[in-house]
């Protein structure tokens, strides 16, 4: 941070926080609050005069509450501005009654209790989103005693206590008798690769290699300490890592395989004894430790709602935020202009951050140095002939690239094609047909859908498979040599949310048996929100085939990723189940009453429009 903080051409707003962001790639608009610190940065000397008069004191956040800190203090060694900061929730006012010491002893007049916040609007080509993650709380794991024992302590809070800038000064201590502990037990996996409803199922990646670092810690600092390190499974799979492990056990600590389930406290001693089966040897062990460190695992931020909001991101199923291609672009963000480093996408320990990092550098710095952008010959386009002002297409597009509609004023929607990314939720969802998507006319897909129907219908399973998981699915299944049958006829479409009602409804009006709509799982949509407009446009749909007197069942949905090829076989597989359900005279009726239907669409529109030129005339 002091290197960032000295480099001319990086300005750093600490204390600060984004408001907003508007615009799109090479143009966004950023919105920052700075907020209050109560202290000028420029003045202030960090001489500390104004902390020692402070009469307040509460936990310090930074040694995880091991010690105190004033209401002015400075937030952590190396702080970069190095000034201190005031926490108004802590500071008991200037009142001359109440307080406003600090003030009075600082000499270069630095403090103003009237400070407010500041909003800054900023310009910026591109957007780098690197805004870490956090630590799993692990008060519900009630076994392990967190809450009920004061020897029980966190992995974060062991780094504290051995840190020498910690509030021990790096003498590593009990909690409950300040000293040295003879023996030290941690356990693996607090809050990660949980299936009992408590944590997060996936592996937080750091856990094991942070442990083995904290034992040969120990051993350094300590040699003799007993250590006892309860695991489920040991990844040691980064360069290097294996042997930091095989150290770790040649300095005689003891690994077991097996989480224990009981802890319970000597009343006396506050010493701990752990009751953990040994899945290696079959036994169920009781071990007696002095001290027990819970090795926590990493979630995404508590605030990533608002991240996702302010640049429009999706995230993958376990929270972290998701790039737009896990091989080929995995530093994208699915927005144009955005990219993602460090632990926002998923839990990842230093080098592979900081090589994230380096990689989304080069991107943005080559999109910046470019000048000019490349978009996807995909966009939208509006038909200014049949608009008819409505605005539903801006509250469709998940990425805000359509600007809404004025109908008093006669004011097109307007695309960004800059922002739009191609997902054709839009022209699905347009009333008018006002909207087109290119290389995905309605007109191609529905030429697609006549071809397909040509010959043989009623053995033809019509499926609209989303580029980017279904459709790739389906490539998984077949380079997997994965056996289904051969009846299903994909056209594939950017995303799920295309698949407008009137190609299903032109499907079953050829006489196809069964429709299947695959796309994206809704944690994994590649157009942050689109499939949602998916799963509701067939809501609808198959209340209106019930009402038809057509078999709801007969048109489809599933989620399909791009990894999941066993999955693709088997729901082809079940839906040539189903398409053997359908008989001849069903398919028959259903092209007889969607015939029908359309002569009445017809002739209502048909009549509309007279209506509308006699009310021309005779105006």
């Amino acid at each position: 941070m002091m290197d960032v903080g000295r480099h001319p051409n990086v300005e750093l707003m600490s204390f600060s926080e984004v408001e907003a962001v508007t615009g799109f790639v090479g143009n966004f608009h950023v919105t920052v609050r700075k907020k209050a610190r109560y202290v000028d940065p420029n003045e202030c000397t960090s001489c500390g005069e104004c902390s020692k008069v402070c009469p307040v004191a509460v936990p310090d956040e930074y040694q995880e509450g091991f010690s105190s800190r004033k209401a002015i203090y400075l937030p952590f060694p190396q702080a970069v501005p190095s000034a201190y900061i005031l926490n108004m929730d802590n500071c008991l006012g200037n009142n001359p009654i109440a307080c406003g010491k600090c003030q009075d002893v600082c000499e270069k007049k630095c403090i103003d209790y009237d400070d407010q916040d500041k909003l800054v609007n900023i310009e910026v080509g591109v957007i780098i989103a690197a805004t870490g993650m956090d630590v799993y709380d692990p008060t519900e794991y009630d076994e392990y005693g967190y809450t009920r024992h004061q020897n029980v302590i966190t992995s974060m809070e062991f780094e504290r206590l051995i840190c020498a800038g910690g509030p021990t000064e790096g003498h590593f201590v009990r909690p409950t008798d300040s000293a040295l502990p003879k023996s030290i037990g941690f356990i693996q996996c607090v809050g990660s690769r949980s299936q009992d409803g408590r944590g997060n199922p996936y592996c937080s990646n750091i856990c094991c290699m942070n442990t083995v670092k904290d034992t040969l810690l120990l051993c350094d600092h300590y040699p003799g300490v007993d250590i006892k390190v309860f695991y489920m499974d040991i990844r040691a799979f980064g360069k290097g890592f294996e042997d930091l492990y095989m150290r770790s056990k040649e300095e005689g600590v003891k690994y077991i395989r097996g989480i224990p389930g009981d802890v319970v406290e000597d009343s006396e001693s506050k010493d701990l004894v752990l009751t953990v089966e040994n899945t290696t040897t079959g036994k169920l062990e009781k071990h007696e430790l002095q001290m027990l460190v819970l090795a926590q695992g990493v979630i995404p931020r508590r605030d990533n709602a608002k991240l996702r909001q302010l640049l429009t991101l999706s995230t993958t199923s376990d929270g972290f935020i998701m790039e737009s291609h896990p091989k080929l672009k995995p530093v994208d963000a699915p927005t144009k202009g955005v990219f993602l480093a460090g632990c926002v996408e998923s839990p990842k320990d230093i080098k592979d951050s900081v090589t994230q990092s380096g990689a989304a550098a080069a991107r943005a710095s080559i999109l910046l140095n470019a000048g000019k952008t490349k978009i996807e010959a995909i966009t939208s386009m509006v038909d200014p002939d049949k608009c008819n002002y409505c605005g539903l297409c801006s509250n469709v597009c998940p990425y805000n690239a359509i600007l809404s509609s004025d109908k008093k004023t006669k004011k097109l929607p307007t695309i960004i094609q800059a922002a739009c990314a191609g997902c054709g939720a839009c022209a699905a969802e347009c009333p008018q047909d006002a909207i087109y998507m290119r290389h995905f006319r309605d007109e191609q897909i529905m030429a697609q859908i006549e071809g397909i129907l040509a010959e043989r219908p009623h053995e033809q399973l019509i499926t609209f498979a989303c580029n980017w998981c279904s459709y790739a699915g389906g490539d998984m299944a077949g380079t997997s040599r994965l056996q289904f049958p051969t009846s299903s006829r994909l056209i594939r479409t950017m995303c799920s949310g295309r698949v407008d009602e009137k190609f299903i409804m032109q499907a079953f009006r050829l006489g196809a048996p069964m429709v299947l709509v695959s796309g994206c799982h809704f944690a994994d949509c590649h157009y942050i929100s689109a499939v949602t407009w998916t799963q509701k446009r067939l809501d609808k749909l198959w209340s209106k085939l019930d009402k038809l007197g057509i078999r709801a069942d007969r048109l489809q949905l599933e989620w399909i990723s791009a990894a999941e090829g066993q999955k693709f076989a088997k729901v082809m597989r079940q839906m040539e189940e189903k398409l053997a359900t359908v008989t001849m005279d069903e398919i028959k009726q259903t092209m007889k009453i969607l015939e029908e239907e359309e002569k009445k669409a017809k002739a209502k529109a048909e009549a509309k429009l007279k209506n509308t030129k006699s009310a021309e005339v005779a105006s």
